[in-house]
């Protein structure tokens, strides 16, 4: 650094004129690496040409830096896609329900204590006993997510052999694929049939052999196959299982609590329809079609699942006391027949077409004419009904370039706006859009608009 460039203060001097404003909490340690780093970027801009800053505007720096480690790291975004469940934007947005539940968490709660006896008793139960009456199952286990459901009921097998259809040796997301997860639960793979063609017969030789413990059907919630196909029929698998004492398993990925066929979608198994096909255990996901927490729910024949939760992995795949009490919050919404009205992910699906439509004209109006409203196909997305459109509405924004107005309604506003870009022009789709956010919506929208011109 040349002799007549400034130079930035010491960091003693700059904790000096720092302390009168931290106020009390922050310790010294911390205190003195956020003006060590304070004072770093002011080299770096001296550096750079720029003029020195003062001392209180590097000391705000300072407390800025703290008070910004205390933020969590997330923004918030409005979802214009379409998508319902849309991975990358976290998923099912909870219930309100949920939110509210979960919150409780921070405080102490009775967690594992027997109310009345004042003894320790059974983990939180609550969600466990909404799946028992949900689905008609005998028992029901909470876990993280449902590939960890899916790889302790899988361990069920032990060492033995595990019989798929090829047809069903999918990819769950993430790069995790069903062979995989068998074989790290110790068990062995047994594929029968073919990749587009299994039938029933197909799973009796290797349970007649006894080289199989259990058969493992997987439903293709996120993809679909179409042309010189067969499945097996669920009721007769589980009937040459059973005959050969074998464990049944469904793992049915998004899963649904809700006749789906009722709002215009193809049909999705439930596990009530699963376990009267004849499974013993039936596992899926609390964040897709069940619309709440990421979860793994499992129900199923209480003599399997009581071994699930005696198994060691059990304990790693536990989810914490903020889960338990979002799911137990989302199942009790189903169980006061409120799932329609009180969660977003079916909210979305059971909107009629006509209320998207006025309220796409009611934003179209109030932006103006660089907005168009237009029809739509929305989808359920998240690894759920595959090929499944929903009919919606939404707005087109006109531009001379819709990457540069997509990135804009990123950029601007309290949240970003996401959207898609269609035959080369933005869409904001409201079907996935809270009716709430219409205003703030519109706001970035203008906001963006004017940052474009």
């Amino acid at each position: 650094m040349s002799p007549d460039r400034p130079r930035p203060p010491s960091v003693e001097r700059l904790l000096a004129a720092t302390r009168p404003r931290a106020g009390a909490g922050h310790d010294a340690p911390a205190l003195t690496e956020a003006a060590r780093d304070t004072i770093d970027d002011e080299r770096a801009r001296l550096a750079s040409g720029e003029a020195a800053r003062p001392m209180d505007d590097l000391a705000a720096a300072v407390i800025a830096r703290l008070e910004g480690f205390t933020d969590a790291d997330i923004v918030g975004a409005i979802n214009a896609t379409g998508v319902i469940v849309h991975t990358n934007l976290g998923r099912a947005p909870w219930p309100d329900a949920a939110i509210a539940a979960a919150a409780g968490a921070g405080s102490p709660l009775l967690l594992e204590i027997d109310r009345e006896t004042g003894r320790r008793g059974a983990r939180f139960r609550s969600a466990e006993e909404h799946l028992i009456a949900l689905t008609g199952a005998e028992d029901a286990l909470v876990t993280n997510n449902n590939a960890a459901a899916l790889a302790l009921a899988v361990g069920l097998a032990g060492r033995g052999g595990v019989v798929v259809s090829r047809g069903e040796l999918v990819e769950i997301g993430g790069g995790v694929r069903i062979p995989e997860i068998i074989r790290r639960a110790g068990a062995r793979l047994i594929e029968v049939g073919t990749t587009n063609r299994t039938v029933a017969a197909d799973f009796a030789e290797p349970l007649a052999a006894g080289r199989a413990k259990a058969v493992l059907r997987v439903h293709p919630s996120n993809f679909t196959m179409a042309g010189f196909i067969a499945a097996p029929d669920q009721a007769e698998v589980a009937r040459i299982a059973h005959g050969h004492d074998a464990i049944v398993i469904d793992d049915l990925g998004s899963g649904a609590l809700l006749p789906t066929e009722r709002f215009g979608l193809a049909h999705e198994p439930t596990p009530s329809e699963r376990l009267a096909a004849g499974s013993y255990v039936v596992t899926f996901s609390g964040d897709k079609l069940v619309g709440g927490p990421q979860a793994g729910l499992v129900v199923g024949r209480a003599d399997l699942i009581a071994r699930m939760r005696r198994d060691p992995l059990a304990r790693a795949m536990r989810p914490d006391k903020a889960t338990l009490l979002g799911v137990a919050a989302t199942l009790g919404l189903y169980r006061a027949g409120l799932a329609v009205s009180r969660i977003p992910v079916w909210q979305m699906i059971a909107t009629p077409a006509d209320d998207l439509r006025v309220r796409a004209e009611r934003l179209a109006a109030r932006i103006g004419e660089a907005a168009t409203v237009v029809p739509l196909a929305s989808t359920v997305g998240g690894g759920s009904l595959p090929g499944e459109t929903i009919a919606s509405f939404g707005i087109t924004i006109a531009g001379r370039s819709a990457a540069r107005t997509l990135a804009d309604l990123r950029r601007v506003g309290p949240r970003p706006v996401i959207g898609r870009i269609l035959d080369e022009r933005v869409v904001l789709d409201l079907r996935t859009v809270d009716p709430r956010l219409d205003d703030e919506l519109a706001a970035t929208v203008e906001a963006a608009l004017g940052a474009r011109r």
